[in-house]
């Protein structure tokens, strides 16, 4: 796993910086528990392409697991709205699901 992501971070330190990346490296990053690092790269999935479902999900999976659920919910809820836009209904209904998990603790 961390040679997975070290060579993701090699990729972006060599200037390859693009929203598909930092979904790679946030998922990386959630996977191994550092959800902190996962923040901050989808944050930067969804600076680069606002429309990219796959940077919201991961944002608000990354969100949730850092126990930020108000965050997690904004997250959802725009990356549905991105994804229904976009024609991406398996997204938009991962997120509905990931979404109603959070708010019975609301």
């Amino acid at each position: 796993m961390a040679d997975l992501t070290a060579n993701l971070e090699a990729m972006l330190a060599g200037g390859a910086d693009n929203a598909a990346l930092r979904v790679a490296l946030a998922t990386r990053y959630l996977a191994a528990g550092k959800a902190e690092r996962a923040i901050e790269h989808a944050n930067s999935a969804v600076d680069h392409d606002a429309d990219y479902s796959a940077a919201w999900r991961v944002l608000g999976k990354a969100l949730t697991a850092a126990g930020r659920d108000d965050e997690a919910r904004r997250a959802y809820e725009r990356g549905i709205g991105v994804a229904e836009r976009r024609g991406d209904q398996q997204a938009a209904k991962e997120m509905r699901v990931f979404l109603k998990r959070l708010l019975p603790r609301a």
